[in-house]
Order: C-alpha cells, then sequence, then structure tokens
C-alpha cells in the first residue's frame, strides 16, 4: 500500500492521529459496513428503554386478558430488538477488528520499507532498537485503537446524543439538569486528558530505550561475555527496565484518577436527578414507566460517557505513538534518485571507468573534519588499483560516497562518464559489488546468503561463485550442505568462512566494479592463497578497488593509491613507492620488518 506521509505537528494532540487517514482511505467500504452496523446497534440499543417503557405503562398497566397479550407482544418485541442488537453488534466487532489488523500490518510495512530506505545517517543517530518498538509496541497501540477504540467512541457518540435526546423526549425539566451537571464533569476530564497523553508518550519513549538497549547487548553477546559484563548489563537492562515500569505507573494513576472523578461525578449528577424523578412519580407528575425510561436513558448516556473517558484514554496513548510513528515517517533520506535518473552506457568487457574530481567530504555527525579533501582520482576501466594509509586516512570513506551512501558537500563522482548523483540508486549500486571488511551474514540458509548478491541467480550459478571464492569445500562439510542453516550473523562460521560468503557473494552479482575493503583479512594463509588467486581471476573484465592494511595483498595492484588525513599523498607501484621512501615505504618498511 502507497500512501501520502503527512507532516508531522509541532505538539502532538489527538489531532495528530489525522496522520493516520492516509492508511484508512484504501478501506473506506470495510469503514461504511461497520458503520452501518454500527448505527444499527446503536438504535437497537436506544431503542430498549422505551420498550419497557412501554411494556410497564401498558403491560402491567392494562387489566384482566389485555394485560397477557400486551405482556407477551412487548416481551417479544424486546427479545426481537436483542437479537437485533447482537447480529448488529457481532457485524461491527468483525468489521472494526479487520480494519484495525489491515490497517497496522499496512502501517508496519510501510514504516519499514521508508527505514530501510534511510541512509547510513540516519542509523547514526537512530538506535535499531528504537526503530523496532515503534513497528511493535506503537502500532499495536494503534491497532487498539483502528481496532476497537474508534468504533467504540462512534458508538458511544451515538448513544450519548441518542440517550440524551430521549432524556429530554422524557422529561424536560430533569434532562435539563443532568445536561448542566455533565458540562461541569467535562472540565476535570480534559484537564487530566492532557496530562495522561503526555505521560503516554513518555512511557512509549522508555520502553523504546530498554528496546534499543536489549538490541545493542543481545547482539554484542560475546563480548559482553568476553568482559564478563553480564551482570553489569543485567543491571543496566533492570534500571531501564524499572525507568519505564515508574514512568508506566504514572500514567496508570493518572487515568485511574481520570476514570474515578468521571465515574463519581457523572454517577452522583445521575443520583440526584433521579431522586427528583422519583419524587415526581409520588407527586403524579411522572409516570413509573416514563421514570424507569428515564433511568435507562439516564444510565445509557452515564455508561456512554464512561466509555468515552476511557476511549478518550486510549486515543491519547496512540496519539503518542502515531505521533513517534509520523515522525519516523517524516524522515527524509539526503540520498535520493533524481525525478529523471540518467541510464549508465553499455558495459564494455573492460569494466567501468570511475573519476573522483575534487572532492571534499565531512561526516554530518562531523562537520568540523573533512573525511576527504579536494580528492581527485582517475581510474580506467579494467585497472586494478589499490588504496592503502593508516586508520583515519578516509579509504572506508571513500567506498561509502562510490556506494553514495553519502553526497560529498563538493567535487562531484562519475561512473562511465555519468555523475552517481544523476543515476537511480539502484542502477548504481547494482554496477558495484563490495566485500566489506565486517561481513554481514544473515539468518538464512548458505544458498541463500550467497543469492543476496542476485536474487534471481540459479543454484548452479551459486555454486560457481562459492567455488570461485574457495568457500564451496567447507559449504560442502556442513552438515546439510548449501541447505545449512548459518545462524543469527553467521555464528556458525569461522571469521573467515563468513568472508568468504561474502566474496561469493559479490562475484555471484558480476559487477563492471569491485570494491574490496579489507576481503582477506580474516582468512588465514591457506584461504587468502585460494581466494587471493580467485579475485584476481574475478577482477579480471571489471575495475577493482582494494583497501588493504596487509600490503602483501597489493603488491600486485596496477596503481597504488596512498591516502593520508583524506588526501592523496602518494600514487605509484610498490616498487615505485618503495623507492621514493615516503609514508608507504615505511608502512612496507613496518610491515615486512615484523613479517
Amino acid at each position: 500500500m502507497t500512501a501520502t506521509i503527512p507532516d508531522v505537528p509541532q505538539k502532538a494532540s489527538l489531532a495528530t492521529l489525522a496522520g493516520l487517514i492516509p492508511f484508512l482511505k484504501p478501506y473506506l467500504r470495510q469503514f461504511v459496513l461497520a458503520g452501518i452496523a454500527l448505527l444499527v446497534a446503536a438504535g437497537a440499543t436506544l431503542a430498549v428503554p422505551y420498550a419497557f417503557k412501554q411494556m410497564i405503562d401498558l403491560g402491567f398497566g392494562a387489566a384482566g386478558t389485555t394485560s397477557t397479550a400486551h405482556i407477551d407482544m412487548y416481551f417479544i418485541a424486546l427479545f426481537g430488538v436483542a437479537c437485533i442488537l447482537a447480529v448488529a453488534t457481532a457485524a461491527r466487532f468483525y468489521m472494526v477488528s479487520w480494519l484495525g489488523e489491515r490497517v497496522t500490518a499496512d502501517i508496519r510495512s510501510a514504516v519499514y520499507s521508508h527505514v530501510v530506505n534511510q541512509s547510513p545517517q540516519f542509523f547514526e543517530t537512530t538506535q535499531t532498537g528504537e526503530v523496532l518498538s515503534r513497528l511493535t509496541t506503537d502500532t499495536t497501540l494503534i491497532q487498539a485503537v483502528v481496532g476497537t477504540s474508534i468504533s467504540m467512541a462512534l458508538r458511544n457518540v451515538l448513544l450519548f446524543v441518542g440517550g440524551l435526546a430521549m432524556l429530554f423526549v422524557t422529561s424536560v425539566k430533569l434532562s435539563s439538569l443532568i445536561l448542566v451537571m455533565l458540562l461541569v464533569v467535562v472540565l476535570p476530564i480534559v484537564v487530566f486528558g492532557r496530562r495522561v497523553r503526555k505521560l503516554s508518550r513518555d512511557s512509549q519513549d522508555r520502553i523504546a530505550d530498554a528496546s534499543a538497549l536489549a538490541g545493542e547487548i543481545l547482539n554484542a553477546m560475546p563480548t559482553v561475555q568476553a568482559f564478563t559484563h553480564e551482570k553489569i548489563e543485567s543491571t543496566r537492562f533492570g534500571s531501564s527496565v524499572e525507568q519505564a515500569f515508574r514512568t508506566a505507573m504514572q500514567r496508570i494513576r493518572a487515568r485511574a484518577l481520570l476514570t474515578l472523578v468521571a465515574i463519581l461525578l457523572v454517577f452522583g449528577a445521575i443520583v440526584f436527578v433521579l431522586w427528583l424523578g422519583a419524587h415526581a412519580v409520588i407527586q403524579g407528575t411522572m409516570t413509573g414507566g416514563e421514570l424507569g425510561q428515564f433511568i435507562l436513558y439516564a444510565v445509557i448516556v452515564a455508561g456512554a460517557i464512561g466509555a468515552l473517558s476511557e476511549v478518550l484514554g486510549e486515543a491519547q496513548r496512540a496519539a503518542g505513538a502515531a505521533e513517534r510513528l509520523l515522525e519516523l515517517l517524516a524522515e527524509k533520506s539526503p540520498i535520493q534518485s533524481p525525478p529523471q535518473p540518467m541510464a549508465l552506457p553499455p558495459r564494455t568487457e573492460a569494466g567501468a571507468a570511475l573519476t573522483l574530481n575534487d572532492v571534499t567530504f565531512h561526516y554530518p555527525s562531523r562537520p568540523q573534519s573533512a573525511a576527504l579533501c579536494n580528492l581527485s582520482i582517475d581510474i580506467a576501466p579494467g585497472e586494478t588499483v589499490a588504496v592503502v594509509g593508516p586508520s583515519g586516512a578516509g579509504k572506508t570513506t571513500l567506498f561509502q560516497l562510490l556506494l553514495r551512501f553519502y553526497d560529498p558537500q563538493q567535487g562531484s563522482i562519475a561512473l562511465d562518464g555519468v555523475d552517481i548523483r544523476q543515476l537511480d540508486l539502484h542502477t548504481l549500486r547494482d554496477a558495484i559489488g563490495v566485500v566489506p571488511q565486517d561481513t554481514i551474514v544473515f539468518s538464512e540458509n548458505a544458498m541463500e546468503n550467497i543469492r543476496y548478491g542476485r536474487a534471481g541467480a540459479s543454484d548452479e550459478e551459486v555454486i560457481a561463485a562459492a567455488k570461485m571464492a574457495a568457500a564451496h569445500e567447507f559449504i560442502e562439510r556442513l552438515p546439510e550442505g548449501y541447505q545449512s542453516f548459518l545462524g543469527e550473523r553467521g555464528v556458525r562460521l569461522s571469521g573467515g568462512q563468513r568472508q568468504r560468503i561474502a566474496i561469493a557473494r559479490a562475484l555471484l552479482k558480476n559487477p563492471p566494479l569491485l570494491l574490496l575493503d579489507e576481503a582477506t583479512s580474516a582468512l588465514d594463509a591457506e584461504s587468502e592463497r585460494l581466494v587471493q588467486s580467485a579475485l584476481e581471476a574475478a577482477m579480471v573484465g571489471r575495475t577493482t578497488l582494494v583497501i588493504a592494511h596487509r600490503l602483501a595483498t597489493v603488491q600486485r595492484a596496477d596503481r597504488i593509491i596512498v591516502m593520508e588525513h583524506g588526501k592523496v599523498v602518494e600514487t605509484g607501484t610498490h616498487g615505485e613507492l618503495v623507492a621514493k621512501g615516503g609514508l608507504y615505504a615505511s608502512l612496507a618498511a613496518l610491515q615486512f620488518n615484523l613479517a
């Protein structure tokens, strides 16, 4: 489902729930059906007191056989009203429950789809645990509102309006007194309602904090256990949960007080008015049936107000949840495909040409420090270029800019002569294969993990890529071969095995530009030899950029670029750079002397 996301109001209120309208519009037919069932059920409910009045005044008030006939007729009519009420209520419950589930599923899908299209800048400032909390806890609150509270609110508004009208039909004097007293009740409900809404938002924030903390620690369990921090982390999480509990209790106390005040004031007013009605019956200005009818309508009105105060509390909680979700959906990624993207030229056998022209880049979180400064590089099709330098030189940043995870503040990057900002993001990234330093292995089997490189690849193509990456043998030794589940984040594999899975994934993609970020850093000597020969074969027919701290892996590159502080300080082959006696020579001397 596609919905246009509205701007989020600066101050959240129940009006925030209007932001959910785009998700409700596609299901107008279901809303109409639910509304019809709602109207029928409310009408049947409002008919019950009138039926009681007729039964009392005409049935019990008549004599002889006429009394029995009247009683039979009105009891049958009363049962008929109950049947209509039962069917209409069941239909309403089914329709609104369906709407709640459907709209919640759409919101979850919309939020997730929006988040996965955000740039890395978004994840620098947003914890994944918080996003997960919004996808689960917040959407559950909205489900309660769409699937229950909206229906309950409309039902009770109809009962309140209809009941109040029938009260005036029954007795204008008593109804006027009730109306004045009910107006006095509204003020404390509104005052307490605002406090409940604020506490609801705070409560959801504390739950999100606890979820974020748990997600971070669970993803780092080997480190936690290696440093024996299990008790410390349990205490931290316990403190976070307790903070969420304390905030939730503040909300619960406020809602309990709101309910107490509302019920006491409403029923106090009704009891007082009914006392007056009892005296009216004694004085003969009102019949017993009319008083009975008035009592039932008063109960309906009081019940509607009590239910509306409950619904208001739920709606205020959902308003806080909706505000958080709409804030998330309102996040705009600074990295977007252009409205009219250009196409890349047809791929050549040599690979892709790459040009960086005077590129300067600052990370959004570190605007005062340039990660790359006036960087200009020309890479010919089919050329293998190694990028070396000390940590923090800007090597990985270069790869992130090539993939357009970020855009430079100055300069341009061109792939085959086309500025990458003029390319559709999928077109750009489909042309680039990446083997990152920190390999990600998904909770899938080995076959699907490699197929992640190209979703439509056949099993034979996956196995061929695994063989090229020297991964086939160890995969075959797994209990179920390529169908073996690799565990969350690949915990069942060694570091070297995970890296060979990532290499196979990149080779399966078969891109014209290959980025290798320490692609052999986690391999033992034998695996490194196998993978290095496989990579050398894979480099044929494509342009390759290699980041490596281990200089032994880049000696056969066509060209080596040495970076320091975001700038290119040296360029040449291994022999030329060693002969220059500069930064590369000192790095080489240090490594080879230590070897």
